[in-house]
């Protein structure tokens, strides 16, 4: 399959990390499976390094904040006859050591060497800070 490779998003309109699996736990949300999706107009064109183990960053306010998996790419036809991508996820959202980001449209590929750690286990029931402190702390380099 070759190696791994991820795709980073802004997740707009979404403040928090929470605020964005609210969203996802909607019917709206969802496919007829139950599982979370995002869906777009461009179709991965590295999929099999997409498919090999890759996640999807989510950028919430300024700041990559948590990741899911991608579990796989379905087709979606919506009624104007487009062929979009579905990118369908697990519904576990891993929180991220943040990382400032700036915007950028639709979503990119993001290196594994490029993408913030995972924060680790312990530290995910820590308090949430604000958007705007976590950005701060992060454009400074203290987390």
């Amino acid at each position: 399959m070759g190696d791994t490779v991820h795709l980073i998003k802004l997740s707009v309109g979404t403040e928090s990390v929470d605020d964005l699996a609210a969203w996802q736990a909607t019917r709206r949300a969802q496919g007829d499976d139950g599982l979370p999706r995002h869906v777009t107009r461009m179709w991965p064109r590295r999929e099999s390094h997409v498919l090999n183990g890759g996640s999807i960053y989510w950028v919430i306010k300024g700041v990559v904040q948590a990741r899911q998996r991608i579990l796989r790419l379905d087709e979606v036809i919506r009624q104007d006859g487009i062929r979009r991508c579905g990118i369908v996820l697990d519904p576990e959202l891993i929180r991220t050591a943040p990382a400032l980001k700036r915007p950028f449209q639709g979503w990119r590929y993001l290196d594994p060497a490029d993408a913030p750690p995972d924060i680790s286990f312990g530290r995910e029931s820590d308090d949430d800070l604000p958007p705007d402190l976590s950005a701060k702390l992060a454009e400074i380099g203290v987390i």
